[in-house]
């Protein structure tokens, strides 16, 4: 919860939120979470796989993008921010100018040639040139948050396939292929725990993917939806998958080596890549080990779609009357409604700011009852508080995954929503 306090204000007033939700479904949309995320206010269609995050999805994003910040810092990464106009002449010394079929390719008014950035091994190898010279400049670990472009020709589902997305990509580089391996299964441990804390865990699933040219397998996370676009095998002895694309005639699990499976359909939120040489063998990423030896660096790469990771909870968690979001990944922690002119409501608020929760208050005067409900519902954050002439000197406390709800004084209601959640 505290590090909400360093990302935005603690408190947004309903009243002066510039969005509205509606009851319509876009017609244009097929996927659950496009049509709830576009109705509840969290994003706007700009055209096919191009979306603006409005201010609830702006948070939603960023509160997720958070999380993973920390993280990422607290095994040693380290952040920084890449171009997204990428030299021709890098794409060429990799190899992949010509046969990167989603790259989007850009000519600049002196005429020169650039790729967007649909994933930055082109930038960071080179960089890393600069810094890496001996074994003792190894490991290291650099990261971006940041927009990245790709020329999908089948961009649809919402934010789970676009052309302009927010992603984390990570980049490590070390001195053989072991200290390359533990740090693989580092990330692999951490990727996992980030979709059980977000609530997603149970339906995702540690995938087997071709490595392409890089390695024999890859591994991504694969959360199961009618939405998906992905197809995998689940073994039922170990419950590891395997992309269908991996697979020849006969289902053989590479974990277990298992032969029973369940086929489902899922979206990919997250891939791990083993990148061995394949980018330090051409831009000459070497290091002189301990008897002064050229030796090329040994590289991986760690990726998550942060709006595609917004889009697959929105699939995974919702009901028939909108979004409920885990309280990780929530735009604001408390939706507090106020029922008619009530100043009690400002007390409630000053007490939730000085325990630095942050908030969602709907002060509209204009809006009934029943829609500041059915509103709260749509957006669906985990908290609901409503202060009116029939709660008395109390307030009503429900949870947006409960049908409960209870009178809960003043003075017990931090404690009561930090017993009730995850924060």
């Amino acid at each position: 919860m505290v590090f909400t306090r360093f990302c935005y204000d603690f408190h947004m007033r309903m009243s002066q939120l510039f969005t509205k939700t509606t009851r319509e479904v876009p017609k244009d949309e097929q996927s659950v979470s496009a049509q709830l995320l576009i109705r509840a206010g969290y994003i706007d269609k700009v055209a096919a796989g191009v979306y603006t995050l409005l201010p609830l999805g702006y948070m939603t994003v960023w509160k997720l993008a958070n999380w993973i910040n920390f993280d990422m810092q607290d095994i040693g990464a380290q952040p920084i921010t890449m171009p997204a106009l990428i030299p021709k002449q890098n794409w060429v010394q990799s190899g992949r100018w010509e046969n990167f079929d989603s790259l989007f390719k850009v000519k600049g008014g002196d005429d020169r040639e650039y790729g967007l950035g649909a994933t930055n091994e082109e930038i960071v190898t080179p960089m890393m040139k600069r810094f890496i010279v001996s074994y003792k400049d190894l490991p290291k670990a650099v990261y971006q948050i940041t927009d990245k472009f790709r020329n999908e020709v089948r961009a649809k589902s919402g934010v789970l396939r676009t052309r302009e997305f927010f992603m984390k990509d990570l980049y490590s580089f070390h001195a053989d292929k072991d200290d390359l391996d533990e740090y693989y299964e580092k990330i692999k441990k951490i990727y996992t725990q980030y979709f059980k804390d977000f609530e997603i865990g149970d339906r995702t699933y540690l995938t087997y993917a071709s490595g392409g040219t890089f390695a024999k397998y890859s591994h991504e996370f694969q959360t199961e939806s009618s939405s998906g676009e992905d197809e995998i095998y689940v073994c039922k002895k170990c419950h590891i998958a395997a992309n269908r694309e991996i697979l020849d005639k006969e289902f053989v699990c590479p974990e277990c080596s298992g032969k029973e499976y369940e086929i489902k359909k899922t979206i990919e939120v997250g891939n791990i890549f083993k990148l061995g040489t394949k980018f330090s063998k051409p831009f000459e990423l070497t290091y002189k080990d301990e008897n002064d030896q050229s030796k090329l660096v040994e590289m991986g790469c760690y990726g998550i779609g942060i709006q595609r990771l917004m889009g697959t909870i929105a699939e995974v968690n919702h009901d028939e009357k909108g979004l409920i979001w885990p309280d990780r990944a929530a735009p604001r922690e408390i939706h507090l409604i106020s029922i008619g002119r009530n100043e009690r409501c400002e007390e409630v608020l000053k007490e939730l700011n000085k325990a630095f929760y942050d908030t969602l208050y709907d002060d509209r005067d204009d809006v009934s009852a029943g829609e500041k409900f059915a509103d709260a519902d749509l957006i669906g954050v985990p908290n609901r508080l409503v202060v009116s002439a029939k709660t008395g000197d109390k307030i009503e406390f429900k949870r947006r995954d409960s049908d409960k709800a209870e009178l809960v004084e003043i003075k017990d209601l931090i404690g009561r929503i930090v017993k009730s959640g995850k924060h």
